[in-house]
């Protein structure tokens, strides 16, 4: 009987000294109070309303509704990128105004309070952490998935198989070819000529301007791979330092790879003019 008075008194309290509570939690949070409007506009996240909300999930022990709560912050700080080093702020931030009103609050019903302490410090404490850290747990975890998802998206893009026709596809390569960009490029490749029934692959090197004798030999399998599965592959715009280094190694294309000077030929063979072939 005495808890449920305690809690309703408490509730009151706050409720009517909210926006006193506001001028304090703002006074405690020195470098979060200037990103307010900031995080905003970036993420609509309303971090007094919230602020607001979590105080009285913690009063009211809604621990299911905290848990939930905390979710949904956490999805949201990682889908606009927020520092978290402003959430940890702001919450303990919130944390030491909650016991600063406590502490008021006694100070003018000690009655009320006493001999309740102890279970209520348990209480508050312990929900404001669990709401940390289910915060933080959410946070990483969503954020990990957004990583997966940018790097398989990064991944598709930096091995473009595009259809010209529906046995032809080009495959331009540019920039820096390692081991794991030819490891992409290997299930890529072999993947779409499966899914698209590729028979030709024109698979343009010009943006490549040096490769590695690892990844020189990993592209040869590659090729040999397409060739297993009835998909011929047409080189184009090898440079001269790879070729030279192709000849050192005593790396040649089989005889049934054809190989271009340029793109452009390769696509006047075989589009506009394919008896030429």
């Amino acid at each position: 009987m005495v808890t449920t008075i305690l809690d309703t008194e408490l509730k009151a309290y706050f409720q009517e000294n909210k926006q006193q509570f506001e001028s304090n939690l703002l006074e405690e949070a020195v470098n979060v109070k200037d990103k307010i409007n900031d995080i905003l506009r970036v993420g609509d996240i309303d971090l007094i309303n919230n602020a607001h909300k979590l105080v009285f999930y913690v009063l009211e022990g809604r621990e299911s509704e905290l848990q939930a709560f905390a979710r949904q912050e956490g999805i949201a700080w990682a889908t606009h990128s927020l520092a978290v080093s402003f959430k940890l702020e702001w919450v303990q931030a919130i944390r030491r105004t909650i016991w600063k009103f406590i502490r008021e609050f006694n100070e003018g019903t000690p009655d009320i309070l006493k001999g309740h302490f102890f279970n209520l410090e348990k209480r508050v404490n312990s929900l404001i952490d669990q709401f940390l850290n289910s915060f933080f747990i959410d946070y990483s975890s969503y954020k990990d998935q957004l990583l997966t998802a940018q790097k398989e998206l990064v991944q598709n893009l930096s091995v473009p198989v595009i259809p010209i026709t529906s046995t032809i596809s080009i495959l331009p390569l540019i920039g820096a070819v390692d081991s794991f960009r030819n490891s992409v490029l290997e299930e890529k490749v072999l993947t779409e000529v499966g899914r698209l029934r590729i028979q030709t692959l024109i698979m343009d090197l010009s943006g490549i301007a040096d490769m590695e004798s690892e990844v020189i030999d990993h592209l040869m399998k590659t090729i040999d791979g397409s060739s297993m599965m009835g998909c011929r592959t047409v080189i184009t715009g090898l440079r001269a330092d790879v070729v030279r280094k192709m000849l050192t190694l005593g790396i040649k294309f089989d005889k049934d790879t054809k190989t271009y000077g340029t793109l452009q030929q390769a696509l006047n063979i075989y589009l506009i003019n394919p008896d030429k072939q």
